[in-house]
């Protein structure tokens, strides 16, 4: 949730019994920070971090968690090339970098960022490979599901081969105020990567609905605004 997750809405968060927040998603690369504001100037402001001010603003939200919590921060990141990601992955309270191949903003797409990195399997294991041999943190990229044309098992698998620690997937249904559990059941079946599935995670049932689907891990985005969690984490 560009925009709205940063340290502090996170922090809130943190003290419901997660083991793992994510800040961002933000634009680290001179492409995608040009194509951010394209999108800032027909109003998504949510996109406005300048090139010179990211890694400041990375390194305080990320301390504004860390000071009174204990957790993991992850941070997720649009970008067409590593260097950058590698430069955030050795800050101090960076625990994961997560490469952003989800984002569906056309700008983003149009420099081969975001969700355009699903159509693109090797170039995402290429890019995925570089970070994870160079990265001082652990690794994660989150793709979206139901994108047409997308492989997605070998796209996981390609993630999987990289060497990337978690596979986050936004298991949208569109038509459906559910998530696409079969995605999750055959990315499982067919991988051995740590998957975190996301989507549609509002009461106990959908979330316990993902796990049982084969998701190792859940994450949850929308169902925490307003600064609080609507069911028991220690009950799923």
């Amino acid at each position: 949730m560009a925009g709205i997750t940063d340290g502090k809405f996170c922090r809130e968060i943190a003290s419901y019994g997660f083991d793992m927040v994510t800040i961002g998603g933000y634009n680290a690369d001179k492409p995608t920070i040009d194509a951010g504001c394209k999108v800032i100037a027909r109003g998504r402001l949510e996109f406005d971090i300048k090139e010179d001010g990211l890694i400041s603003t990375i390194k305080n939200e990320a301390s504004i968690i860390k000071d009174s919590w204990n957790g993991r921060v992850s941070v997720n990141l649009r970008a067409v090339s590593f260097k950058p990601i590698i430069q955030i992955s050795k800050l101090e309270n960076i625990d994961v970098v997560e490469l952003n191949a989800h984002c569906r903003q056309p700008e983003i797409m149009d420099v081969g960022g975001g969700q355009a990195l699903l159509n693109e399997p090797e170039i995402l294991y290429n890019l995925t490979k570089k970070i994870v041999e160079r990265a001082e943190s652990k690794v994660s990229v989150k793709i979206r599901a139901n994108v047409p044309g997308v492989d997605y098992i070998r796209l996981s698998k390609a993630v999987e081969d990289a060497g990337a620690d978690y596979l986050h997937v936004d298991a949208m249904k569109p038509g459906h105020d559910c998530a696409d559990y079969e995605i999750i059941r055959s990315i499982s079946k067919s991988t051995e990567i740590f998957l975190i599935g996301n989507n549609s995670i509002k009461d106990l049932k959908s979330a316990r609905n993902m796990i049982d689907a084969g998701a190792d891990g859940i994450s949850i985005a929308r169902a925490t605004i307003g600064g609080f969690l609507p069911f028991d984490l220690s009950l799923i």
